[in-house]
């Protein structure tokens, strides 16, 4: 293996492990700050260690192992914490295989290390928008730039967020677990939204060389099963786990072998999973008998269920979906769910109709870096045949985006406009 090939198996190890890491490390320590340090300072050890020595092979355990004793290192020389020195310094001794130890926390259905990160990051000691930046940076992986896209915010400011984050978590001394009762229904709303919003980030990336990111949308997919188990009242978290299941059912038809997105009206249906899609309109049916009105997931796990119900295309009830985002944008209001509600009303009604949405939302601060709105907006331009106007919006498009994959899309997109051509995909 070449140092470059053990670079990107550190890289990839690093995504999957990367949370597992944080999360057992800040049950242990108590201190999410201090176990993304000692993370951090395994990984570090992994980029010096095994282009020598190679990849081990368990590299989780490996880093796992790395970072406890990165932390008893820290509290023996600080010498300020020493009943977790002793605990740690017994459990690394003790412990034939640290995978095991790891994978029965992780099989806990109640002390779900991951869960309880969650929820820690989530205490409304926390603002919403540091909850979820937070959140994001250690369950999913992205770095603050990332994020700042996602939130449509100033990088440096969503770094501050994280920095005050972590330090007034530590400062409270938040207790690290999956809370029951009233305090799990006031902290439900804020965890589910980061669920989505890591699902949503293994759905389309916003950057980087792949278009989807899987394993986000697998482990999201879990933690909201186990949210169905500690919750089955919340019809929210039924409908959380039904839009999951039923999106979670295209990965596979999104790309094709070069990895390259295949859009909606193109995807091959019979690609999608069945099972995926079952599960997702049993957990529907279960959200809507528990009645007390569809929210917001609800909402679109319905409009999710329109498309999977569909045998093709051509099928889509587009109107329905129309409706679906009318009653969605009146409970939620958002320039991205009126985005939504112009594509599904441009799919039934024609592009005029959609662009008349569109333009009222051309100007608005929330979508000056929102890449959807050109390209959007170049879609219906190009079906009115306003080829040159439309290859402006995907040109603008392709320059905010900051997916590789969904640049070159973008890119060929410009170009038939350019040639006075419809857009083949």
């Amino acid at each position: 293996m070449t140092a470059t090939d053990t670079h990107r198996a550190i890289e990839a190890v690093w995504r999957i492990e990367q949370a597992k890491l944080v999360a057992s490390l800040a049950r242990q320590v108590r201190d999410v700050g201090l176990a993304e340090e000692f993370a951090q300072e395994a990984l570090v050890a992994a980029l010096k260690r095994w282009p020598e020595t190679g990849v081990p092979e368990k590299p989780g355990a490996w880093l796992m192992a790395t970072a406890k004793r990165r932390a008893i290192d820290h509290f023996r020389r600080n010498k300020l914490i020493d009943r977790k020195h002793a605990e740690l310094g017994h459990e690394i001794e003790t412990e034939e295989d640290p995978v095991a130890g790891l994978e029965a926390a992780l099989d806990d259905h109640v002390g779900d290390d991951l869960l309880s990160l969650i929820f820690t990051a989530c205490h409304p000691i926390l603002s919403a928008e540091a909850r979820a930046a937070l959140t994001l940076k250690l369950l999913g992986g992205l770095t603050t730039g990332e994020i700042a896209r996602a939130f449509l915010v100033p990088e440096p400011t969503v770094a501050q967020r994280i920095v005050r984050a972590k330090k007034t978590l530590a400062e409270a001394n938040i207790p690290f677990e999956v809370p029951r009762g009233e305090e799990m229904a006031e902290r439900l709303g804020s965890v589910l939204a980061v669920i989505y919003l890591i699902f949503n980030e293994g759905y389309s990336a916003t950057a980087g060389d792949h278009w989807t990111r899987p394993q986000l949308c697998d482990e999201a997919l879990r933690l909201g099963r186990i949210m169905a188990e500690l919750a089955p009242a919340e019809p929210e978290v039924h409908g959380l786990v039904a839009l999951m299941e039923i999106q979670a059912s295209r990965i596979g038809a999104r790309i094709d072998r070069n990895g390259e997105p295949i859009l909606l009206p193109d995807q091959d249906r019979s690609r999608w999973n069945r099972l995926l899609i079952n599960r997702g309109l049993a957990a529907l049916e279960r959200a809507e008998r528990l009645g007390g009105g569809r929210g917001f997931y609800v909402l679109q796990a319905a409009i999710a269920a329109c498309h999977a119900r569909a045998a093709s295309a051509d099928d889509t009830d587009w109107t329905r979906i129309a409706g679906l985002y009318a009653v969605l944008g009146a409970e939620a209001p958002s320039p991205v769910i009126e985005l939504n509600r112009a594509v599904a009303v441009s799919m039934a009604e024609g592009p005029a109709a959609g662009l008349e949405i569109v333009d009222r939302l051309v100007g608005d601060k929330a979508l000056k870096t929102y890449h959807f709105l050109p390209s959007v907006r170049g879609d219906f331009l190009a079906r009115l045949g306003r080829f040159d106007e439309a290859r402006g919006e995907f040109e603008q498009a392709a320059a905010l985006t900051q997916n590789a994959r969904e640049k070159t899309l973008l890119t060929e997109r410009a170009q038939s406009c350019a040639r006075g051509e419809m857009p083949d995909r």
